[in-house]
């Protein structure tokens, strides 16, 4: 592959039918294949951007992965020849993929910004190396604590750390609001417990 046309590979987002990301991406990466398309992408220059969740269900936490974009994927290929031109097989090729419903930008996509890409390679890094909890907390509601040394009592959140993914939260003992320090999943809204 030249460098010239190494250059001509934009990034693009990509949308596709909901829930049906994962199978755009798999289609497509077969497709690159079977239709002998290398010259225009690159099967390592297809994402879905991803982070990690937790939550608890049933006292158990669990970890899973959550779209970061839901409906779109990103796609890095020549659709552009060095004069501009449009070029419509890969468009085609994309686009007939299960799944995909179309380039953003209909029929002159236009590629993302590189500010833009790179806030979604920041996203995916950030996502892959830390956790976050399903639920967002706010200062001032009401929780219960499934885990831990104050199991089932309920308090107020008094602080929110989101990158830490921990809460202090004002618990009632013995008549007293003590200050407790847990993590998101170690608590529920008090009002699903009902």
């Amino acid at each position: 592959m030249d460098l010239e046309q190494k250059d001509l590979r934009k990034w693009y987002a990509v949308q596709t039918r909901s829930n049906m990301e994962q199978k755009a991406v798999d289609a497509l990466k077969r497709t690159i294949d079977i239709e002998d398309m290398g010259e225009y992408i690159n099967k390592d220059d297809i994402l879905m951007p991803t982070e990690l969740v937790s939550e608890v269900k049933n006292n158990k936490k669990t970890t899973r992965k959550r779209k970061l974009y839901p409906g779109y994927i990103f796609v890095k290929v020549k659709l552009y020849d060095a004069d501009e031109n449009f070029l419509e097989k890969p468009w085609y090729m994309i686009r007939a993929v299960n799944g995909v419903i179309n380039f953003m930008g209909g029929d002159r996509p236009t590629p993302l910004k590189k500010a833009e890409i790179d806030r979604i390679f920041q996203q995916m890094s950030q996502g892959e190396n830390s956790e976050k909890p399903k639920v967002n907390f706010e200062v001032g509601e009401e929780v219960k604590i499934n885990d831990g040394p104050f199991l089932s009592l309920t308090g107020r959140i008094d602080e929110v750390d989101p990158e830490r993914g921990k809460l202090k939260v004002s618990v009632s003992i013995f008549g007293r609001f003590t200050p407790v320090e847990l993590e998101y999943w170690q608590v529920s809204r008090a009002d699903e417990n009902q």
